[in-house]
């Protein structure tokens, strides 16, 4: 059976992790990412151009993004959703093949990405406004985000207010790290001066303050093992 007449299965973000042979790839809020450490600019071309002749390549799919030190990879399905497919995680796993057959190591560690929440009581107007600005598009289905055409961008997210919240800002960043990196950023934001706000959703996501009350979010999808709040 052709890629054309394959059923696409979603898959969600822990089971993704369960998947033998992506242990290069953490998935963030902007889908599955993997950075490899080429060390120079010719190695980085050769490994995206080893990518490039790859079965599934094609169609935009997967971003990458090549720097004299290392190679991003992201890898996310642009449908009637915006998620992981079966399809993802078995490119993730060739991706991996042939890094490792041109000796260039992954580090799970180095991979993020970056949201912006605006808290809005007139979601629709406040998001119109956003996409004119920006030049961004709606993401699939979803009346309350938007992404960058490009795929450069981070992306926004409109969250709906009740009622007017003065005592806070009404603008924050999301910061999405690999799972197994989250407690670490979290400890170094802290010791830098900042605080923890709630935990009342990890190890989904923790929401953090500057010294002067502005929050921050810190994501870590597709968490594996036991919470680690339990004793």
């Amino acid at each position: 059976m052709s890629d054309a007449t394959q059923k696409i299965e979603r898959i969600r973000p822990q089971r993704f992790h369960e998947i033998g042979g992506l242990e290069d790839w953490r998935v963030l809020g902007e889908g599955a990412c993997a950075y490899f450490r080429t060390g120079s600019f010719a190695a980085g071309a050769a490994l995206v151009q080893a990518i490039s002749e790859l079965p599934g390549v094609g169609s935009g799919h997967p971003d990458v993004d090549l720097r004299h030190e290392g190679v991003t990879v992201r890898l996310i399905t642009i449908a009637d959703f915006y998620g992981l497919t079966d399809r993802d995680a078995e490119l993730a796993r060739r991706i991996s093949a042939v890094a490792r057959k041109l000796g260039v190591p992954a580090d799970p560690s180095a991979v993020q990405s970056v949201q912006v929440t605006v808290d809005a009581l007139s979601g629709a107007e406040v998001v119109a406004f956003w996409r004119a600005l920006l030049g961004y598009e709606d993401r699939a289905n979803s009346p309350e985000d938007l992404i960058d055409p490009h795929r450069r961008g981070a992306a926004f997210y409109f969250q709906q207010m009740d009622a007017p919240r003065p005592q806070r800002n009404r603008v924050h960043v999301d910061v999405w790290v690999p799972y197994d990196q989250a407690e670490a950023r979290i400890a170094a934001a802290i010791a830098a001066g900042g605080r923890l706000v709630s935990d009342a959703y990890a190890p989904s996501h923790w929401v953090l303050a500057d010294p002067e009350g502005n929050e921050a979010c810190v994501g870590a999808a597709g968490w594996i093992g036991p919470d680690p709040r339990t004793p």
